[in-house]
Order: structure tokens, then sequence, then C-alpha cells
């Protein structure tokens, strides 16, 4: 009786673009068995090793984990620390929970606009400050916070948010 064929090994197809980095990302994938409940990880591993998430990294990630493309772009999106664009040297995230709203978000977002230029989303020309909006960044009883380089703040004031961004704006007052 004849046997078939032992069947192709299927190897990972290279990136068009010939970046290693894909193929790193790929190992990160591996490790996690290209599993889809392990998507929050994978992105973290893109981020780590792009810096940002493009479009196209993302359309990589839903192929290889086998998601369709607006669940992956879904998470990466919901998460405040995932960005889809590069950010700046340093990082402001301000909590617009309903604590952090009711305590004066708002007065901090338009301090931040007014100090450096930018409103959330958006990144100083120089590329030194983005300013980000967290939904809830869980530190409610501190309200309003903030997120500074990764540190959290609370309790604080636009002249206090001024203060510990001193030398992140050109020409501000902070």
């Amino acid at each position: 009786m004849p046997t078939a064929p032992p069947a192709a090994e299927a190897r990972p197809v290279p990136h068009p673009s010939g970046d290693k980095r894909f193929k790193l990302l790929e190992v990160a994938m591996k490790k996690h068995q290209f599993r889809p409940d392990a998507l929050i990880e994978v992105l973290h591993a893109a981020q780590q090793l792009f810096g940002y998430l493009e479009l196209d990294l993302l359309l990589f990630v839903a192929r290889h984990l086998k998601l369709p493309p607006s669940r992956v772009y879904g998470v990466a999106t919901f998460y405040h620390f995932f960005a889809l664009k590069p950010r700046g040297r340093h990082t402001c995230v301000v909590c617009t929970g309903t604590a952090c709203y009711v305590k004066g978000a708002d007065g901090l977002l338009a301090a931040l606009r007014r100090e450096a230029g930018v409103g959330p989303g958006e990144t100083t020309p120089d590329d030194n400050l983005s300013v980000l909006t967290a939904r809830c960044i869980g530190a409610c009883g501190i309200a309003p916070a903030v997120v500074l380089d990764g540190t959290v703040k609370g309790h604080v004031t636009a002249d206090a948010l001024a203060a510990e961004m001193k030398g992140w704006v050109p020409g501000g007052t902070g």
C-alpha cells in the first residue's frame, strides 16, 4: 500500500522587509505556542522590540496567532500601555476615570495643552513628551493621578505637574 509523502514542515515565511525583529517576535510567539490567548503577551513583546505597534505589525501578529485583525487592533487600542505611533522620550498619562475626572483631570489636560502645546494622543514636535489618557489607572484614592515615565503621582495639581515635568517642555514655565 503506497504511503503519502511526508508533509513538508511548515516554516515561517520571513517578513518581506527583512527586519530581523520579526524573527525575534516569531520566537516570542512560538514560546506561547502561537496561542490566541497569549495576544497581550505577544503585543508586549512586539512593542518592546519595535517601540510601538504599527499597522503592519498588528497584521503580522493577527496572521500568526490566527486572530481577526479587528481583535488585535481592539486589544492594542484598549490598553493605554500600547502605542500605535512612536512616543516621545517622556510620557505623561493622565487618568480620566470618574474619581480623577471629578477631582480635576480636565484641568491637568488643559495645563498640559498650555505648557506643552499638546493634548491627549499627541507628542511635542521635538519628540520629548507624549501626552496620553487612560480610562482608569486604579489609583482612585489619590485622584487626580498621572503616570510620569512609569511612576504614579497622586493628588496632582497643574502647578505640581508643571514642576514634575520641568525640562521636558522647552519654553514652558515648568
